[in-house]
């Protein structure tokens, strides 16, 4: 029973340490906190759902106050990808069934990065689905406002332009 309860209180200060509530501490000086960059990451653009695939374009941004080296944003959609591979832009890659990833590049605080555009191809023709983005890993940086960096969009097949 005491090694469950210590294996608990473990688990509970990983977690608080992975989420950013404990600050880190530099090796060799104890008591010091790391500095720890802070940014605002968000992601605008817009997406085209037309026969069975989708034409992506976004621009990722970084509010600030920090800059970011680099980041991964996250594209997911309700319905999975076509088999085989998908013609992806360098930078990208598929990781899941439903799923693609994407570097950003270095994100300047206050300034937009480099646009992402691609196309995924669907299983089927789907009339409808959604597609999630957010970040995946914000480039070791704290984000304390995660709200501006997740988008659900609901797409139909009208081959029209939904933003986000």
């Amino acid at each position: 029973m005491r090694r469950m309860r210590g294996l608990a209180l473990w688990g509970a200060v990983l977690t608080a340490v992975a989420a950013g509530v404990v600050p880190a501490r530099a090796e060799g000086t104890p008591g010091d906190a790391v500095a720890v960059t802070e940014a605002d990451l968000s992601y605008h653009g817009f997406a085209v759902l037309h026969g069975g695939r989708v034409d992506v374009r976004l621009t990722p941004r970084n509010h600030g106050p920090g800059d970011v080296s680099d980041a991964t944003v996250r594209l997911r959609w309700s319905v999975p990808l076509a088999a085989g591979a998908q013609r992806l832009p360098a930078g990208c890659a598929r990781t899941g069934r439903q799923e693609v990833v994407c570097g950003t590049g270095a994100l300047p605080a206050d300034g937009p990065g480099e646009a992402i555009a691609l196309r995924v191809r669907l299983r089927g023709r789907p009339a409808e689905m959604t597609m999630d983005v957010d970040t995946l890993w914000g480039g070791g940086a704290v984000d304390r406002n995660r709200a501006n960096d997740r988008q659900r969009v609901l797409l139909l097949d009208t081959g029209d332009a939904y933003f986000f």
